[in-house]
């Protein structure tokens, strides 16, 4: 069973990275914290997967106050998901004419929902982003939706200010996702026991 996990874990977030390469390569829009990581890629001239283990090792001394304590998923979304979307860049073409864009914005989305379940399925800790707004939500009260709303409105501005790509693939991506998850992580969810269903709550992505 572990072996399972551990194997459905990595194949998530290489996919994971993939996906935020064709997110870029479509030329609409990120999401939230990947207009962060463009943005702050673009003022100090770092590869955008740099960008995304720097900014997941910072977010997670975030935990510190708030008592979360990662777990090997954690520390390995941490480094994949940058290694894997630099990776994706060196391979997947930019396209400059719509059609070869809407494909690649939807391709992105389907192939993220994908790999979200099966990082979140495999139970082995979650994203430094995720485990900032649960832990938020747990220790403000406030609930889990509100926290991951606020965070990601304080990055996404940040994020557009400085440059990052905000357009209707950001739209997409917010309507799409957690319906997608929502659809894909029970088939993907490693139970503990027979018994045991999947998860409701479906965390932001990496």
């Amino acid at each position: 069973m572990m072996t399972r996990r551990i194997t459905q874990l990595l194949f998530g977030l290489a996919m994971y990275g993939i996906s935020l390469a064709m997110f870029i390569r479509a030329g609409l829009g990120l999401d939230p914290w990947d207009v962060f990581h463009q943005g702050v890629a673009g003022k100090i001239g770092w590869s955008i997967g740099t960008v995304v283990v720097v900014v997941s090792f910072l977010v997670l001394l975030l935990w510190i106050p708030l008592r979360q304590m990662p777990g090997f998923g954690t520390l390995a979304n941490a480094v994949l998901v940058g290694v894997f979307a630099d990776i994706g860049l060196a391979m997947i073409p930019a396209f400059s004419h719509l059609g070869g864009q809407i494909a690649m914005l939807a391709g992105a989305v389907i192939l993220n929902g994908i790999a979200s379940a099966c990082y979140i399925g495999a139970r082995l800790g979650p994203g430094a982003r995720d485990g900032l707004m649960t832990g938020l939500a747990r220790r403000t009260g406030w609930s889990v939706r509100l926290s991951r709303t606020l965070i990601e409105v304080v990055v996404l501005g940040v994020g557009w200010l400085l440059g990052g790509s905000v357009g209707v693939g950001t739209v997409v991506y917010a309507l799409a996702i957690g319906p997608v998850v929502q659809l894909l992580l029970p088939r993907f969810t490693v139970p503990e026991k027979a018994s045991q269903s999947a998860p409701e709550e479906v965390p932001a992505a990496a």
